[in-house]
């Protein structure tokens, strides 16, 4: 099957792009099966902002970074962050432990 150069609508900026012959066979050589929705600075800034956390507070979808309080794993002693303000009584696990020791498992 021969390969064209194909025009799309970027889905991020709406501006309009040619996906070449050459990124489609690129495209599939990594075993992608669709065109890409964003043109290439489009998509060349949605990976940056991914490296960067990918979370920020606009209207992408994306989230922003929960605030992560030191703890002690209740079963191992090792040192880890959570998402919540430990509270006194309560036993808190690092992400290993917890998978061994949560309810139903």
């Amino acid at each position: 099957m021969s390969l064209e150069d194909k025009s799309f609508q970027c889905f991020d900026c709406s501006a309009t792009y040619v996906f070449t012959a050459a990124e489609q066979e690129q495209f599939q050589s990594k075993g992608h099966t669709n065109a890409p929705k964003r043109c290439p600075a489009c998509r060349q800034s949605r990976k940056q902002r991914q490296l960067d956390g990918g979370f920020s507070n606009n209207n992408s979808g994306l989230r922003s970074r929960p605030q992560m309080f030191p703890a002690t794993c209740a079963h191992c002693g090792k040192t880890t962050e959570v998402p919540f303000e430990p509270r006194q009584g309560r036993p808190v696990y690092c992400r290993e432990c917890y998978s061994s020791v949560r309810p139903g498992r």
